[in-house]
């Protein structure tokens, strides 16, 4: 096996861990802000990819230029989730937020197969297709985007939770909610706005990962589970956590089914989430 094989396996590592790492870190906002795990997660990825896809067969719009259209519906969409769902289980115990968006996944995933079957879709001919070639490596150019715009996503949402009064807001919120309500920061307009940008995290992976993934009803499946051992393995609740583990994850899974054996390329990822929570349960970035 060549160097060149190698390295071709990093650099796919790498975008994909990318597009996981921006999903894992809608998952982790939630978490940390409301301490509620959405099971729903991977179905709202669903909806993002075929939000695309029809805006692309209806209108004509390439999955590129209707990206902001799907990130705004699957935002709105995380509020409508809140106010008509969350909200009431937020004092809720534990067994019964999971049932309930347990439930979200399987209903979601049930409007999408009555409405629009099992069938796999693509988008025939989008902007982005092709391959770009630099020395011996091979880069699709819509995977190449899809990381590229993944990245930009994720240090945009660093940026706002970090640097912005809003983004304050909200770490304090998930700090010690009633201390917030205190100093006059609305905990229920945090927590709608957590699930919005939670969302439209999702919308932003989905919509890249349309023009070269397939689309059907299952396909949020896989990428929820990596999402949920991304959040696991860099942190509950840390949003830096889940670039660093959606990289680890990506070049696992690349490396892993090149170097020994593809049957068993999961199976690499979930060794390596296991042994980060039997010696560091708090995951890499978190607390204990």
């Amino acid at each position: 096996m060549t160097f060149d094989i190698i390295l071709q396996a990093i650099v796919g590592g790498l975008l994909i861990g990318l597009i996981y790492a921006l999903i894992a870190a809608g998952l982790s906002l939630i978490f940390g802000l409301m301490e509620i795990v959405n099971f729903a997660h991977g179905e709202h990825l669903m909806l993002s990819m075929f939000s695309s896809f029809w805006l692309w067969s209806l209108f004509g719009l390439d999955p590129v230029v209707s990206l902001p259209i799907t990130v705004a519906m699957m935002a709105l969409c995380g509020i409508a989730t809140h106010y008509l769902l969350i909200r009431y289980i937020l004092h809720a115990k534990m067994l019964i937020q999971i049932c309930a968006t347990f439930g979200l996944s399987i209903f979601l995933r049930s409007i999408a197969q009555l409405l629009w079957t099992p069938d796999f879709r693509t988008v025939d001919e989008p902007l982005l297709e092709g391959r770009i070639e630099l020395g011996p490596l091979f880069i699709g150019q819509p995977q190449l985007a899809a990381g590229l715009v993944c990245l930009l996503a994720f240090a945009g949402l660093y940026l706002f939770v970090t640097r912005t009064e809003t983004g304050l807001a909200l770490q304090a919120t998930a700090q010690d909610r009633q201390a917030a309500e205190i100093l006059g920061i609305p905990s229920d307009r945090m927590f709608a706005l957590g699930w919005a940008i939670g969302l439209g995290c999702v919308g932003v992976a989905g919509a890249m990962m349309s023009n070269y993934f397939f689309i059907f009803t299952d396909v949020g499946v896989n990428f929820a589970l990596f999402a949920f051992v991304a959040v696991a393995l860099g942190g509950f609740g840390s949003v830096i956590g889940c670039l660093y583990a959606g990289i680890i994850i990506g070049l696992v899974e690349a490396l892993g089914g090149l170097l020994i054996d593809p049957s068993y390329k999961l199976l690499y990822v979930f060794a390596i989430y296991l042994l980060v929570v039997i010696y560091r349960p708090q995951g890499l970035f978190g607390r204990y």
